[in-house]
């Protein structure tokens, strides 16, 4: 049996998830959350050999979440399952250690079988989405300049955001400027807008 952890926020697709791939002859669901930073203690815990991932997720990204278990859980395969097949949240994935990324829309027979190939070795990545990010190339952000622009979506002041990041104001605002700059918008909100619609926030 295929030994899989379900990590997903929205109770009845979890719910509606395990019951599809519990039906699978081979594999079993042998755990579920509904937070990003319940994922890394439920593997530990389970000893999953494929993590089920969603990206957007409360606590911590599936994104984060699976540079955590490439650290804490090596043997552990991730594989995205997102609503948002955004060519910046591929790259993000590949560069996470994920081993396949898919969207939502397809039947499970076809999650079903990406789950045995990303277990045999394989990279499963939806084709339409592959080549969407071939064509959009590298996240242009710095890991600064997303810290900046991921800590004032709230709509935070600048001396908030350099409090949140232990940075001075100056600095924040040199790092928002060019986040603006590089996303080609006129404020922070626009460019935070423009950074998650690429899937590089």
């Amino acid at each position: 049996m295929i030994r899989v952890l379900l990590a997903e926020d929205q109770g009845m697709m979890r719910g509606a998830l395990a019951l599809l791939l519990g039906m699978e002859p081979d594999i079993e669901v042998v755990a579920q959350v509904g937070r990003g930073d319940e994922i890394v203690d439920a593997a530990l815990a389970g000893r999953p050999e494929v993590a089920l991932l969603d990206i957007e997720l409360p606590g911590r990204s599936g994104l984060d979440a699976a540079a955590d278990l490439r650290d804490q859980a090596p043997d552990c395969r991730v594989l995205i399952l997102t609503t948002f097949g955004r060519p910046g949240y591929l790259r993000r994935a590949m560069e996470a250690g994920a081993a396949g990324f898919l969207v939502k829309d397809g039947p499970v027979e076809e999650l079903a079988e990406a789950i045995r190939r990303v277990l045999r070795g394989e990279t499963v990545i939806d084709p339409a989405l592959a080549a969407a990010a071939l064509g959009a190339g590298p996240n242009p952000l710095t890991a600064r300049e997303r810290d900046a622009l991921g800590a004032s979506v709230d709509g935070a002041t600048i001396a908030d955001i350099a409090a949140t990041l232990h940075l001075s104001e100056s600095t924040v605002r040199n790092y928002l400027s060019s986040a603006i700059g590089k996303t080609g918008t006129r404020n922070r909100m626009e460019a935070v807008r423009a950074a998650r619609q690429q899937g590089w926030l």
